[in-house]
């Protein structure tokens, strides 16, 4: 099943290594994408999606929006438990700039990162609680350890953008 990526021109290279990521992801959860679609968008995207879908007026670094189709009845599963998976990723572009200056990583890195958590946001996994927050960096990690080649290829693609000037201005 697809895996589609909408990004700003600059940023058109980016598709293979973003569906190698959700598909690294979900695999490390024992799932598998069905029709998912990657959106790289600005803070002011990403505020309106929070606004419209969770309430919250401020921009965020991802949003995660799953679509699976539950069976009914009382034996029905809860989606977690869902193989094949359905959905949307929003991530910012303002979001992974800033974010990498402040954790010291590459655009690449943290983009790989970004996708990776929302693409485990789909698998059902949350991070309300402290546990389920430590829970879900050991397997952002896990992730990002199994789709290594993928954050390679962003960071070098994003350094490449960077020099040219493509993400370091507003």
């Amino acid at each position: 099943m697809p895996i589609s990526v909408r990004s700003p021109r600059s940023f058109s290279g980016l598709a293979p290594a973003l569906r190698a990521l959700v598909r690294a992801a979900l695999r490390s959860e024992g799932r598998r994408a069905g029709d998912v679609g990657v959106l790289l968008a600005d803070d002011a995207t990403l505020r309106r999606l929070n606004r419209s879908w969770r309430g919250l007026d401020r921009a965020t670094d991802v949003l995660s929006f799953e679509y699976g189709e539950a069976p009914a009845g009382p034996a029905a599963p809860r989606r977690a438990t869902y193989t094949l998976i359905h959905g949307d990723l929003a991530i910012s572009i303002d979001r992974v700039r800033e974010q990498a200056r402040r954790f010291r990583v590459t655009p690449g890195e943290e983009l790989a990162r970004l996708v990776v958590h929302g693409a485990l946001h789909l698998a059902g996994l949350d991070h309300r609680h402290a546990a389920e927050r430590r829970e879900m960096r050991r397997r952002e990690q896990r992730a990002l350890r199994s789709g290594a080649a993928a954050v390679r290829e962003l960071s070098k693609r994003l350094s490449r953008a960077a020099v040219s000037g493509r993400i370091g201005a507003r």
